[in-house]
């Protein structure tokens, strides 16, 4: 089984289509499928299925994936390892995020990793926190920002960072405006706008309001801080967000109120790496320009089975 043929498997399956992958990896399309078929005679098994239209993975296919970007990780881990002997940093380093996280400044952490190692690439993604964390367990991210509540998935390690309050935002024409606090019970029958269900703020809320047993409508659903801010100011809902959201300078306008109740929910955010995977000296060396401790690729938390 040679690495080419790992790469041009993952292009096919992440792009569902041989001429996109072909496109993507820079070969004729010929190479890449015939390295596809030569691939699937050596596992004894088809990966896709194909068809005119677009291809789509097998059980086989969906289980090789996963395996396919664990090597392909451990490789680049392994050539980065030999550069860091040799005095170098280099290679890439994977990094995602959720939108405003707010206890970390990401470009200017970036730029400064940048000057420092100019031999490592860059790769950043925006995303849910669950989505993030998932990658991390996939071996597509080397690191993430994360907003999880309750424990990360398996195979997945959280390093706390910071923790901050949820408030309440409402339009300054809202009833609840008159007011510096509110306990739940007030917000029993408010209209919410809300992220989507892999931002951790809204896994935090929708847990939040479970616990104390009250049903919340969320008509409103976005997946940008922007967006939401903008139709709470239009009147359209509430919405409870991280303190961070709330120092937005977009939510000037906005009246913001304390969550009254001992019970309120608490905004952890962490840094997601894989428990298992191999030591990575660039997400090392980044971790370091984040963390305090001197050893991050053996945090002190370690991740069990989510629930």
């Amino acid at each position: 089984m040679e690495l080419r043929h790992l790469e041009y498997f993952i292009a096919v399956a992440e792009e569902r289509h041989f001429t996109r992958a072909a496109e993507r990896m820079r070969v004729a399309q010929s190479g890449l499928s015939a390295s596809i078929r030569t691939l699937e005679r050596e596992l004894g098994a088809d990966l896709f299925i194909r068809s005119t239209r677009r291809v789509e993975l097998t059980e086989a296919g969906r289980a090789l994936l996963i395996e396919a970007h664990r090597t392909l990780a451990s490789v680049d881990a392994a050539r980065d390892a030999v550069a860091a002997v040799q005095g170098l940093l280099r290679g890439t380093v994977s990094v995602g995020t959720e939108q405003c996280l707010g206890v970390i400044n990401l470009p200017p952490l970036l730029a400064r990793f940048r000057r420092t190692y100019p031999g490592v690439e860059i790769r950043l993604r925006h995303g849910g926190s669950t989505h993030l964390a998932d990658q991390v367990r996939l071996g597509r991210l080397d690191v993430a920002f994360v907003a999880l509540p309750g424990q990360p998935p398996d195979g997945v390690t959280l390093m706390p960072l910071a923790t901050e309050p949820m408030l309440l935002l409402c339009h300054p024409e809202h009833p609840l405006s008159a007011r510096d606090t509110v306990d739940w019970e007030s917000l029993r029958n408010e209209l919410f706008v809300d992220f989507s269900s892999d931002w951790g703020a809204r896994q935090l809320n929708d847990r939040a309001f479970t616990a104390v047993g009250l049903e919340r409508r969320v008509p409103l659903e976005v997946n940008d801080v922007h967006t939401l801010l903008e139709c709470v100011d239009q009147g359209l809902g509430v919405a409870v967000v991280p303190a961070p959201v709330a120092r937005k300078p977009s939510a000037r306008r906005l009246h913001v109120v304390t969550l009254s109740d001992p019970a309120a929910p608490r905004w952890q955010v962490s840094v997601a790496v894989p428990t298992a995977a191999p030591s990575s000296p660039a997400r090392d060396a980044l971790l370091r320009m984040v963390l305090p401790t001197p050893k991050p690729a053996r945090p002190s938390v370690t991740a069990t089975p989510g629930p």
